[in-house]
C-alpha cells in the first residue's frame, strides 16, 4: 500500500515505561482509597456493634451478620444509671443535655473495656455491659467507673457545676446474645432472666443509696468474695418470679472513712438486718443504731431503722415472707434425671421445715441439718459434675465453681453451729437463706438448663 494509502490512519503510540508508572500509581492510589474508605467504615460500624459482639456471634465482620444470629454464653450483665438525672436534663437545654452525655459516657466506656466488658447499648444516661470474662472483671470495673466518676466530678466541681450520682447493678446468669428486628432494620440484643433481675438490682441502688449492688449469683462467681469488702443488704422480689434473692452492698467503691466505718460494723449490721427479717424488731434496733453512732451517714441501717419503727407503728414489713411460705414442687423444676430430681425433692421438703421452724423459733438444735447437706453435696455433685464432663456441656467449669462456693459457705455456718458463735434463730435464718437461694438460682435453674443441654445432644 503507498504512503496516500495510510492518510488519516492514527498509529498507536507505544507507551512509555512513565506512562505505565503513572498509571500503576493512579490503580494503586485508587486501590488505597478504596481500602481506606472499607477500613474507616468497619470502623464506624464497630463503634455501633463491637467487634467482641462479632466475636461472640462467631463473625468475622458486620458483612456476616444475619438477623436471628444467636449464641448462650454466662455472662456478668452490668446496668449504670445517673441518680436524679430527669431533674438535672430538665435544666438543660437539648443541646446541652447531648454534651453532658457524652461527656459521661467518654468519661466511662474506657473504663469499661479496660475490664474486658461489650457495651451491648446506651440508653439514654443507662449503660448495658456484658463481662463474659468472670464476675471479678465486674466487680472491679464497676469499682474503677466510680473512681472515675470522682475524677469527672472534681472537673465538674472546677467548671462550675453540681456533681452527678450513678448507680450499678451486677448479676450472673446464662443469656441469649443474638440479633432481632426484621428485614430492614436490626440490633443486638441480650435475652434471659439475668437481666430482667440486673435492671431490678440497679433499681435497688436508688433505695439504699448504694453506689453498687450485686446479686448472690454474682457474689458466688466471684474466684475470691473475700478481696472485696462486701456486706449482705437485702432480699429482692423481680415481678413475675416466685422466689426472692439476696443482694449485697460492695463498698469498696465508697470514701476511705466510710468504707473503715462500714468495715466495723458489718457483722453488727448483718445481724441486724437477720433480725428485721425474723420480726424480732426489739432485737434489730438496737443494733442499727450501733451502726449508726459508727458511722450516721450508713443510709441502709438508717432505712432499715426506719422500717423497723413503721413495722411496730403499723404493722407493716417490708420483708419478704418467706417464713411463711412453702416450696412447692413444680413440674417446670424437673430435670428429667431421676437422681437429680430425687435429691431436689428431698432438699426442697428439708428447707421447708427448716422455714417453719425458723418462724416458730423452734430451731434450737441446727445439729442434724449439716450432716444432711453434707451427703446431699457428697451424693448429688459428684454425679452432676461426672455428666457434664461426658456430655461436654460448655458451663461445667461455672457449674463446679458453685457447688465449691456452697460448700465453703455450708462449712462456714457448720463451724459457727458447732462453736456456738451465733443464737441459734441467727445462724438458722443464715443457713435458711443459703438454701433458699442455693434452690432457686442453682437447683431449680442452673441443673435445669445443664439437664436441657443433655436432651438436646442426644443422638436422634
Amino acid at each position: 500500500m503507498n504512503e496516500e494509502g495510510n492518510k488519516g490512519v492514527t498509529v498507536p503510540k507505544k507507551p512509555t515505561q512513565d506512562s505505565i508508572q503513572e498509571m500503576l500509581h493512579k490503580v494503586i492510589t485508587a486501590h488505597q482509597q478504596a481500602l481506606a474508605l472499607l477500613q474507616q467504615t468497619e470502623t464506624a460500624y464497630s463503634r455501633l456493634i463491637p467487634h467482641q459482639l462479632l466475636n461472640l456471634l462467631e463473625a468475622k465482620s458486620i458483612v456476616d451478620v444475619k438477623l436471628g444470629d444467636q449464641v448462650e454464653r454466662k455472662m456478668t450483665i452490668m446496668f449504670s444509671d445517673i441518680r436524679d438525672f430527669t431533674p438535672l436534663s430538665e435544666s438543660m437545654t437539648p443541646a446541652e443535655n447531648f454534651e453532658f452525655i457524652n461527656s459521661y459516657l467518654s468519661q466511662m466506656e474506657p473504663v469499661i473495656s479496660r475490664h474486658h466488658g461489650i457495651i451491648d447499648k446506651y440508653i439514654g444516661d443507662t449503660i448495658m455491659a456484658l463481662f463474659e470474662a468472670g464476675a471479678d472483671e465486674a466487680v472491679s470495673g464497676a469499682i474503677a467507673m466510680l473512681d472515675r466518676l470522682d475524677y469527672y466530678n472534681a472537673g465538674r466541681e472546677r467548671a462550675g457545676y453540681a456533681p452527678v450520682n450513678i448507680g450499678i447493678g451486677l448479676n450472673t446468669g446464662v443469656v441469649m446474645i443474638g440479633t432481632v428486628g426484621g428485614i430492614n432494620r436490626m440490633d443486638s440484643t441480650v435475652i434471659g432472666d439475668a437481666v430482667n433481675l440486673t435492671s431490678r438490682i440497679e433499681e435497688a441502688t436508688k433505695t439504699y443509696h448504694a453506689p453498687l449492688i450485686i446479686s448472690q449469683n454474682t457474689l458466688y462467681d466471684l474466684v475470691d468474695p473475700g478481696k472485696y469488702d462486701i456486706r449482705f443488704l437485702d432480699r429482692i422480689r423481680v415481678k413475675g418470679k416466685s422466689q426472692p434473692l439476696s443482694i449485697y452492698e460492695v463498698l469498696d467503691n465508697n470514701p476511705e472513712e466510710m468504707r473503715d466505718r462500714k468495715r466495723k460494723s458489718l457483722a453488727v449490721f448483718e445481724k441486724a438486718v437477720v433480725y428485721y427479717h425474723l420480726k424480732d424488731i426489739a432485737k434489730a434496733i438496737p443494733l442499727f443504731e450501733q451502726c449508726i453512732d459508727i458511722y450516721p451517714d450508713d443510709f441502709p441501717a438508717l432505712i432499715y431503722l426506719n422500717r423497723c419503727t413503721d413495722y411496730q407503728a403499723t404493722g407493716q414489713h417490708a420483708g419478704t415472707g418467706e417464713l411463711q411460705t412453702k416450696l412447692a414442687w413444680k413440674e417446670e423444676q424437673h430435670t428429667g434425671i431421676a437422681e437429680v430430681d430425687d435429691a431436689h425433692r428431698i432438699l426442697m421438703e428439708r428447707i421447708n421445715t427448716l422455714t417453719a421452724q425458723i418462724d416458730k423459733d423452734e430451731c434450737r438444735d441446727l445439729a442434724d441439718i449439716f450432716p444432711f447437706l453434707t451427703r446431699h453435696n457428697q451424693q448429688l455433685f459428684p454425679v452432676e459434675e461426672k455428666l457434664m464432663r461426658e456430655h461436654n456441656y460448655p458451663f461445667s467449669e461455672g457449674h463446679a465453681q458453685e457447688h465449691k462456693r456452697f460448700i465453703e459457705n455450708l462449712a462456714a455456718l457448720e463451724n459457727m453451729a458447732k462453736t456456738n458463735s451465733e443464737e441459734s434463730r441467727h445462724l438458722a435464718f443464715r443457713t435458711g437463706l443459703l438454701l433458699l437461694d442455693w434452690f432457686a438460682s442453682h437447683a431449680t435453674k442452673a441443673d435445669r438448663h445443664f439437664a436441657r443441654f443433655m436432651q438436646i445432644k442426644k443422638p436422634g
